[in-house]
Protein backbone atom coordinates (compact mmCIF):
# COMPACT_ATOMS: atom_id res chain seq x y z
CA UNK A 1 0.00 0.00 0.00
CA UNK A 2 1.49 3.31 -1.06
CA UNK A 3 -0.08 6.39 0.46
CA UNK A 4 1.00 9.97 0.73
CA UNK A 5 2.39 10.77 4.16
CA UNK A 6 1.43 13.55 6.55
CA UNK A 7 3.84 15.20 8.96
CA UNK A 8 1.99 14.97 12.28
CA UNK A 9 3.08 17.75 14.62
CA UNK A 10 5.74 18.72 12.13
CA UNK A 11 8.04 15.82 13.07
CA UNK A 12 6.15 12.51 12.82
CA UNK A 13 5.56 11.25 9.26
CA UNK A 14 2.48 9.00 9.09
CA UNK A 15 0.62 7.32 6.25
CA UNK A 16 -2.68 8.94 5.38
CA UNK A 17 -4.75 5.85 6.24
CA UNK A 18 -4.30 4.71 9.83
CA UNK A 19 -5.95 2.07 12.00
CA UNK A 20 -8.34 2.56 14.94
CA UNK A 21 -8.54 -0.05 17.71
CA UNK A 22 -12.04 0.45 19.15
CA UNK A 23 -13.45 -2.55 17.27
CA UNK A 24 -10.93 -4.84 18.96
CA UNK A 25 -13.14 -4.64 22.06
CA UNK A 26 -16.67 -5.85 22.73
CA UNK A 27 -20.06 -4.22 22.29
CA UNK A 28 -20.05 -0.68 23.64
CA UNK A 29 -16.23 -0.85 23.61
CA UNK A 30 -16.56 -2.93 26.78
CA UNK A 31 -14.67 -6.14 27.48
CA UNK A 32 -12.95 -8.32 24.89
CA UNK A 33 -14.33 -8.83 21.39
CA UNK A 34 -13.20 -12.40 20.91
CA UNK A 35 -9.95 -14.33 20.92
CA UNK A 36 -6.97 -12.20 21.91
CA UNK A 37 -4.82 -13.85 19.24
CA UNK A 38 -7.23 -12.63 16.55
CA UNK A 39 -6.91 -9.01 17.69
CA UNK A 40 -3.12 -9.30 17.79
CA UNK A 41 -3.16 -10.70 14.25
CA UNK A 42 -5.21 -7.75 12.97
CA UNK A 43 -2.85 -5.21 14.52
CA UNK A 44 0.22 -6.91 13.14
CA UNK A 45 -1.32 -7.22 9.68
CA UNK A 46 -2.20 -3.51 9.65
CA UNK A 47 1.45 -2.64 10.22
CA UNK A 48 2.57 -5.23 7.65
CA UNK A 49 0.31 -3.47 5.14
CA UNK A 50 2.05 -0.16 5.76
CA UNK A 51 -0.08 1.49 8.45
CA UNK A 52 2.08 3.77 10.61
CA UNK A 53 -0.60 5.46 12.77
CA UNK A 54 -2.38 3.38 15.41
CA UNK A 55 -5.20 5.17 17.24
CA UNK A 56 -6.43 3.80 20.56
CA UNK A 57 -7.85 4.98 23.92
CA UNK A 58 -7.59 4.01 27.56
CA UNK A 59 -11.35 3.43 27.90
CA UNK A 60 -11.61 0.93 25.03
CA UNK A 61 -12.11 -2.18 27.09
CA UNK A 62 -11.27 -0.32 29.33
CA UNK A 63 -7.53 -0.84 29.04
CA UNK A 64 -7.86 -3.82 26.71
CA UNK A 65 -7.12 -2.04 23.42
CA UNK A 66 -3.94 -0.43 24.76
CA UNK A 67 -2.76 -3.77 26.13
CA UNK A 68 -3.40 -5.41 22.75
CA UNK A 69 -1.40 -2.72 20.95
CA UNK A 70 1.56 -3.38 23.21
CA UNK A 71 1.21 -7.17 22.95
CA UNK A 72 1.08 -7.05 19.17
CA UNK A 73 3.52 -4.28 18.31
CA UNK A 74 5.98 -3.71 21.17
CA UNK A 75 8.86 -3.04 20.77
CA UNK A 76 7.54 -0.40 18.38
CA UNK A 77 9.14 0.23 15.03
CA UNK A 78 10.75 3.64 14.69
CA UNK A 79 8.21 4.70 12.05
CA UNK A 80 5.17 3.62 14.08
CA UNK A 81 3.15 6.37 15.78
CA UNK A 82 0.80 5.33 18.60
CA UNK A 83 -1.93 7.74 19.64
CA UNK A 84 -4.12 7.22 22.69
CA UNK A 85 -6.72 9.17 24.65
CA UNK A 86 -7.63 9.97 28.22
CA UNK A 87 -10.34 11.95 29.93
CA UNK A 88 -13.25 9.49 29.97
CA UNK A 89 -13.92 6.90 32.69
CA UNK A 90 -16.00 3.78 32.00
CA UNK A 91 -18.12 2.01 34.61
CA UNK A 92 -20.16 -0.17 32.24
CA UNK A 93 -20.88 -0.94 28.61
CA UNK A 94 -23.09 2.14 28.31
CA UNK A 95 -21.62 4.31 31.06
CA UNK A 96 -19.20 7.07 30.06
CA UNK A 97 -18.04 9.72 32.55
CA UNK A 98 -16.02 12.75 31.48
CA UNK A 99 -13.10 13.37 33.83
CA UNK A 100 -10.84 16.37 33.31
CA UNK A 101 -9.42 17.07 36.74
CA UNK A 102 -5.65 17.52 36.40
CA UNK A 103 -4.80 14.83 38.94
CA UNK A 104 -7.03 12.32 37.16
CA UNK A 105 -5.68 13.17 33.71
CA UNK A 106 -2.14 12.76 35.02
CA UNK A 107 -3.01 9.34 36.48
CA UNK A 108 -4.71 8.25 33.24
CA UNK A 109 -1.66 9.20 31.20
CA UNK A 110 0.64 7.28 33.54
CA UNK A 111 -1.62 4.22 33.29
CA UNK A 112 -1.58 4.41 29.48
CA UNK A 113 2.21 4.61 29.51
CA UNK A 114 2.33 1.39 31.53
CA UNK A 115 -0.17 -0.48 29.35
CA UNK A 116 1.53 0.64 26.14
CA UNK A 117 4.96 -0.22 27.61
CA UNK A 118 6.47 3.07 26.56
CA UNK A 119 8.16 6.06 28.17
CA UNK A 120 6.47 8.59 25.91
CA UNK A 121 3.14 8.67 24.07
CA UNK A 122 3.45 10.08 20.55
CA UNK A 123 0.01 11.69 20.54
CA UNK A 124 -2.10 12.00 23.69
CA UNK A 125 -5.63 13.16 22.98
CA UNK A 126 -8.05 14.66 25.50
CA UNK A 127 -11.05 12.44 24.80
CA UNK A 128 -13.59 15.01 25.95
CA UNK A 129 -13.34 18.48 27.47
CA UNK A 130 -14.76 18.44 30.99
CA UNK A 131 -17.24 21.33 31.36
CA UNK A 132 -16.71 21.29 35.15
CA UNK A 133 -12.99 22.03 34.88
CA UNK A 134 -11.51 25.19 33.35
CA UNK A 135 -10.02 24.43 29.95
CA UNK A 136 -6.76 26.06 30.95
CA UNK A 137 -6.34 23.51 33.77
CA UNK A 138 -7.04 20.51 31.52
CA UNK A 139 -4.64 21.70 28.85
CA UNK A 140 -2.15 22.84 31.47
CA UNK A 141 -1.63 19.35 32.88
CA UNK A 142 -1.10 17.99 29.35
CA UNK A 143 1.52 20.69 28.79
CA UNK A 144 3.17 19.64 32.05
CA UNK A 145 3.22 16.00 30.92
CA UNK A 146 4.70 17.08 27.61
CA UNK A 147 7.40 19.12 29.35
CA UNK A 148 8.19 16.06 31.47
CA UNK A 149 8.68 13.96 28.33
CA UNK A 150 5.61 11.77 28.92
CA UNK A 151 3.77 13.13 25.87
CA UNK A 152 5.20 14.17 22.53
CA UNK A 153 2.13 15.94 21.12
CA UNK A 154 -1.40 16.82 22.31
CA UNK A 155 -4.70 16.32 20.50
CA UNK A 156 -8.37 17.09 21.22
CA UNK A 157 -11.43 14.93 20.59
CA UNK A 158 -15.03 16.03 19.91
CA UNK A 159 -14.65 19.80 20.18
CA UNK A 160 -16.45 22.69 18.55
CA UNK A 161 -14.71 25.25 16.37
CA UNK A 162 -15.07 27.77 19.19
CA UNK A 163 -13.52 25.41 21.75
CA UNK A 164 -10.64 24.61 19.43
CA UNK A 165 -9.99 28.28 18.74
CA UNK A 166 -9.96 28.99 22.47
CA UNK A 167 -7.68 26.03 23.16
CA UNK A 168 -5.17 27.30 20.60
CA UNK A 169 -4.87 30.55 22.58
CA UNK A 170 -3.99 28.55 25.71
CA UNK A 171 -1.35 26.13 24.40
CA UNK A 172 0.87 25.55 21.38
CA UNK A 173 1.00 21.79 22.03
CA UNK A 174 -2.13 20.86 20.03
CA UNK A 175 -1.37 19.14 16.73
CA UNK A 176 -4.63 17.27 15.99
CA UNK A 177 -8.38 17.05 16.43
CA UNK A 178 -10.53 13.93 16.26
CA UNK A 179 -14.19 14.64 15.50
CA UNK A 180 -17.03 12.72 13.91
CA UNK A 181 -16.95 13.22 10.15
CA UNK A 182 -18.10 11.01 7.31
CA UNK A 183 -20.01 10.89 4.05
CA UNK A 184 -23.35 11.73 5.70
CA UNK A 185 -22.25 13.72 8.75
CA UNK A 186 -20.12 16.79 8.09
CA UNK A 187 -21.25 18.90 11.02
CA UNK A 188 -17.59 19.28 12.02
CA UNK A 189 -16.78 21.10 8.78
CA UNK A 190 -16.14 24.32 10.73
CA UNK A 191 -13.68 22.48 12.99
CA UNK A 192 -11.96 21.06 9.92
CA UNK A 193 -11.55 24.60 8.58
CA UNK A 194 -9.83 25.70 11.79
CA UNK A 195 -7.53 22.67 11.54
CA UNK A 196 -6.65 23.58 7.98
CA UNK A 197 -5.95 27.18 8.94
CA UNK A 198 -3.58 26.13 11.74
CA UNK A 199 -2.01 23.08 10.11
CA UNK A 200 -3.58 20.61 12.55
CA UNK A 201 -4.32 17.01 11.60
CA UNK A 202 -8.01 16.06 11.52
CA UNK A 203 -8.77 12.43 12.40
CA UNK A 204 -12.39 11.68 11.43
CA UNK A 205 -14.03 9.16 13.74
CA UNK A 206 -16.86 6.90 12.62
CA UNK A 207 -15.50 7.37 9.08
CA UNK A 208 -17.39 4.41 7.58
CA UNK A 209 -20.78 5.48 9.02
CA UNK A 210 -21.53 1.79 9.63
CA UNK A 211 -25.22 0.97 9.88
CA UNK A 212 -26.56 4.36 8.75
CA UNK A 213 -25.99 4.08 5.02
CA UNK A 214 -29.55 3.51 3.83
CA UNK A 215 -31.99 4.90 1.28
CA UNK A 216 -30.53 7.47 -1.11
CA UNK A 217 -27.06 7.12 0.37
CA UNK A 218 -27.05 3.35 -0.05
CA UNK A 219 -28.29 3.63 -3.63
CA UNK A 220 -25.60 6.17 -4.52
CA UNK A 221 -22.92 4.02 -2.92
CA UNK A 222 -24.14 0.93 -4.73
CA UNK A 223 -23.98 2.80 -8.04
CA UNK A 224 -20.35 3.81 -7.53
CA UNK A 225 -19.39 0.50 -5.92
CA UNK A 226 -20.87 -1.46 -8.82
CA UNK A 227 -18.89 0.54 -11.36
CA UNK A 228 -15.62 0.03 -9.49
CA UNK A 229 -16.24 -3.52 -8.26
CA UNK A 230 -15.88 -2.40 -4.64
CA UNK A 231 -17.84 -2.55 -1.38
CA UNK A 232 -19.84 0.30 0.14
CA UNK A 233 -17.25 0.69 2.90
CA UNK A 234 -14.44 0.96 0.38
CA UNK A 235 -16.30 3.68 -1.50
CA UNK A 236 -16.86 5.65 1.72
CA UNK A 237 -13.13 5.49 2.48
CA UNK A 238 -12.24 6.32 -1.11
CA UNK A 239 -14.51 9.37 -0.85
CA UNK A 240 -12.68 10.50 2.31
CA UNK A 241 -9.32 10.08 0.58
CA UNK A 242 -10.61 11.96 -2.46
CA UNK A 243 -11.83 14.71 -0.11
CA UNK A 244 -8.32 14.81 1.31
CA UNK A 245 -6.80 15.23 -2.14
CA UNK A 246 -9.26 17.80 -3.43
CA UNK A 247 -10.47 19.69 -0.38
CA UNK A 248 -8.54 19.12 2.82
CA UNK A 249 -4.89 18.05 3.07
CA UNK A 250 -5.10 17.53 6.86
CA UNK A 251 -7.45 14.51 6.93
CA UNK A 252 -6.09 11.32 8.51
CA UNK A 253 -8.79 8.59 8.50
CA UNK A 254 -8.25 5.75 11.00
CA UNK A 255 -10.97 3.17 10.25
CA UNK A 256 -11.14 0.28 12.68
CA UNK A 257 -12.16 -3.35 12.52
CA UNK A 258 -11.66 -6.59 14.41
CA UNK A 259 -11.66 -8.67 11.23
CA UNK A 260 -8.63 -9.46 9.08
CA UNK A 261 -10.79 -9.62 5.95
CA UNK A 262 -12.36 -6.24 6.68
CA UNK A 263 -8.94 -4.77 7.43
CA UNK A 264 -7.69 -5.87 4.01
CA UNK A 265 -10.80 -4.39 2.41
CA UNK A 266 -10.33 -1.06 4.17
CA UNK A 267 -6.68 -0.77 3.22
CA UNK A 268 -7.39 -1.77 -0.38
CA UNK A 269 -9.71 1.24 -0.61
CA UNK A 270 -6.62 3.43 -0.90
CA UNK A 271 -6.12 2.15 -4.43
CA UNK A 272 -9.61 3.16 -5.63
CA UNK A 273 -9.97 6.27 -7.74
CA UNK A 274 -13.30 8.08 -7.93
CA UNK A 275 -14.02 10.17 -10.99
CA UNK A 276 -15.67 13.60 -10.95
CA UNK A 277 -19.17 12.17 -11.37
CA UNK A 278 -18.62 9.80 -8.44
CA UNK A 279 -17.43 12.50 -6.07
CA UNK A 280 -20.20 14.87 -7.16
CA UNK A 281 -22.84 12.22 -6.48
CA UNK A 282 -21.39 11.39 -3.05
CA UNK A 283 -20.67 14.99 -2.03
CA UNK A 284 -24.36 15.81 -2.46
CA UNK A 285 -25.44 13.27 0.17
CA UNK A 286 -24.47 15.20 3.30
CA UNK A 287 -27.22 16.82 5.36
CA UNK A 288 -24.84 19.64 6.26
CA UNK A 289 -22.70 20.71 3.29
CA UNK A 290 -19.03 21.19 4.12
Amino acid sequence: MVLETYMLGGDLPVRRLGYGTAQLTGAGYWGPRGERADAVAVLRRAVERGVTLIDTADNYGPGIAEELVAEALHPYRDELVVATKGGVVRTGDSAWHIEGRPERLRAMCEASLRRLRTDRIDLYQLHRLDPRVPMVEQLGVLDELRAAGKIRHVGLDSVTAEQLTQALTLTSSIVSVQNRFNLLDRESAAVLKVCEAHGLAFLPWFPLANGVLTGEAAAALDTVAGRLGASRGQIVLAWLLAWLLHHSPVLLPTPGTGSLAHLEENLDAAALRLDASDTSLLDALADSPA
